[in-house]
């Protein structure tokens, strides 16, 4: 999921969810034919990285890559939520850009409505895939064939408050067991030993997922190993080491609890370490979420892709291949706080030299991307539903995951 320090608001609109959210201002006539107003040398661009913080970063590869490539970039900014959707809309209206900047989960939905340029050959000629850790990668590759390049990545770690651990006399969580018992032992007063969102939207399912995940199974097992990971969490609130309260919180409401010492340990993302780094109050560490059987974690992160429509397919693709040098997309991501898609760059950047980054940079090998097609959409929400039923106690973790399954199995591509 992506990418904003402030986020995962991880709002998945799909379906009527875009008929219901619209847009927040009117789309301007910006597509991006080389017969429209823009002229054969301009590339219209659209992201939603919107942070003050990172328009620096950004400012600076899209100078490197005007001067670099020979194009004057027009850069168009939207919030998370709206950009799948104006995207989408676009497709009708006939206003895209030539280039973007999406979520990964994106793919699901733009490559079956045809919205992307067929990258396959390009990359095959360029020769850099192998460059690049295997899940980024793959979450633009759908039916063999390649429709994006990584932008950046993140995935899911788990942080947890030292001084409170220490105080506990209890070490760094590493099965579902320890950290089941951890948080029990960790759960005082008005503290709770673990946090997580749980909210109904895929910002909860982001989270869920590597739960679901590290029992061995997927979502064609559901109905067995998605029982398993509810349940698990499911006894945790009945424990009272995670909140109720979890099935409203986003993964900023999550962080806010772990910074205001109501949380012990969370669930989260490297977006939040500039609020961590930049407060006092709390002491912390990273380490890799808990394993059940197998270690797993949720692939976040952006993608570059081409829109179909683009008459200007060609400076696109040397637009991302600049973005791509190494020298070049150091700067970038260290100016914008993101971590790399290249596993060859590991060893270059802030990411080298900052452990906890580091934690999150070696967790790549076990992130997992979303790409289960285009009713992906709709297989989050069974999840999310299944979710919220467990924690809430409407419904058991075996018959909600039984419910979940039914709707999910007819909809997982074959």
């Amino acid at each position: 999921m992506s990418n904003r320090f402030d986020r995962r608001s991880f709002l998945r609109i799909s379906g009527s969810g875009l008929l219901a959210a619209g847009l927040a201002g009117p789309l301007t006539a910006c597509g991006g034919s080389d017969s429209g107003s823009s002229g054969g040398k301009e590339l219209v661009w659209w992201d939603y990285l919107v942070e003050d913080a990172r328009q620096p970063g950004m400012k600076a590869l899209i100078a490197d890559i005007e001067k670099q490539v020979g194009v004057k970039i027009t850069r168009r900014t939207f919030s998370y939520a709206e950009l799948e959707p104006a995207i989408i809309k676009g497709a009708a209206s006939g206003d895209l850009p030539d280039i973007a900047i999406v979520d990964n989960t994106s793919m699901n939905s733009f490559v079956p409505q045809g919205l992307l340029t067929d990258l396959t050959d390009r990359v095959k000629e360029w020769g850099q895939s192998d460059a690049y850790f295997e899940g980024p990668w793959n979450s633009g590759v759908i039916d063999g064939k390649t429709y994006s390049v990584p932008n950046n990545s993140n995935c899911l770690c788990l942080y947890y408050n030292t001084e409170m651990l220490k105080e506990a006399g209890v070490e760094p969580p590493k099965t579902w067991d320890e950290l089941a018992k951890a948080a029990k032992k960790l759960t005082k007063g008005d503290t709770f030993g673990f946090a997580m969102s749980a909210i109904k939207t895929e910002e909860g399912v982001f989270q869920f997922e590597p739960f679901l995940w590290s029992t061995g199974g997927d979502l064609d097992t559901f109905a067995t190993d998605g029982a398993t990971a509810l349940a698990y969490l499911k006894d945790l609130v009945d424990a009272g080491a995670l909140s109720k309260q979890c099935v409203g919180w986003t993964q900023q409401d999550t962080n806010n609890q772990f910074v205001s010492g109501r949380a012990a340990m969370q669930i989260n993302g490297p977006w939040q370490l500039p609020a961590l780094q930049a407060q006092k109050k709390v002491k912390w560490g990273v380490v890799p979420i808990p394993v059940d059987k197998k270690a797993a974690s949720c692939l976040g992160g952006e993608n570059w892709v081409i829109l179909k429509t683009s008459g200007k397919a060609d400076q696109c693709w040397q637009a991302i291949k600049r973005s791509q040098e190494k020298s070049v997309l150091a700067k970038y991501l260290d100016g914008l706080g993101l971590l790399p898609a290249r596993s060859d760059m590991a060893d270059a950047g802030k990411w080298a030299t900052d452990p906890t980054l580091k934690v999150f940079v070696q967790e790549f090998a076990n992130a997992r991307p979303r790409s289960y097609g285009p009713n992906y959409p709709q297989l989050s929400q069974a999840m999310a539903e299944a979710l919220q039923a467990s924690l809430t106690g409407s419904s058991s973790p075996q018959a909600a995951a039984k419910k979940a399954a039914s709707a999910i199995t007819p909809k997982l591509k074959k």
